[in-house]
């Protein structure tokens, strides 16, 4: 057995959550599934965060984009007259779900937010929002490197235990989050120094996104929390 399979079976339910706030790509599809009668849409949130590039002295900036489903009464009450470029905030949780364009059970597709929590604003200035907070438990060994501009970073493996309830399948789904997380400076030498596989993490962080055409989603750690097995 996998070890994150059998740190999932034995660990208790762990939180998971995920907030934020960023503009529609487009106009949501809504869909209907029966028995029982559920609205279902999958939009796509961008997010934007900017930083000083000192070698520059000039601030740039990068687009998030995150894959969120809604279901149930969020649907019609949220985003039934929702348009391109509306403001969107969502409160959810990191799953699973592979969306509904996915046709090859083996292909390569987006991770899923899964909303439970939609507002949606007009048009208008914002600065976005993109945070998750989660405990999970180490499932490899942190490895640290060291940049080419000399600055620290660890990567390692983590599994989420989260408990949900579905609106589509009305009962409460227990679901295993595999997630890679990405730590810089000395709370990666930290990491790296102190933790081994199975130690409990709490986590501090916002969703990110390799750049090659996986995407694959990470979690980007800004505040770390070890607690040894």
């Amino acid at each position: 057995m996998p070890l994150s399979s059998a740190i999932s079976q034995q660990s208790s339910p762990q939180l998971c959550t995920v907030s934020l706030l960023g503009n529609l790509v487009a106009k949501p599809d809504i869909r209907y599934k029966a028995n029982p009668v559920v609205a279902i849409t999958e939009i796509v949130l961008a997010t934007t965060s900017k930083w000083l590039d000192k070698k520059t002295n000039t601030y740039k900036e990068w687009t998030s984009y995150h894959h969120v489903k809604v279901e149930g009464d969020l649907v019609e009450q949220s985003l039934l007259h929702a348009n391109k470029g509306d403001v969107v905030l969502v409160h959810g949780y990191l799953s699973n779900i592979k969306p509904a364009t996915s046709k090859d059970a083996n292909s390569e597709h987006p991770a899923i937010v899964h909303a439970s929590f939609i507002q949606q604003f007009p048009k208008g200035y914002i600065q976005s929002i993109n945070q998750i907070h989660c405990s999970a438990t180490l499932t490899s060994t942190p490895q640290l490197m060291l940049t080419e501009h000399n600055k620290h970073f660890t990567q390692a493996d983590v599994v989420i235990k989260h408990d949900a309830y579905s609106a589509e399948k009305q009962e409460w789904l227990t679901t295993s989050i595999e997630r890679a997380i990405h730590i810089w400076g000395k709370q990666a030498q930290y990491l790296a120094e102190h933790a081994t596989t199975g130690d409990e993490l709490v986590i501090e962080g916002k969703l990110s996104y390799t750049s090659n055409t996986q995407k694959s989603q990470f979690i980007e750690v800004i505040k770390l929390h070890l607690f040894k097995k």
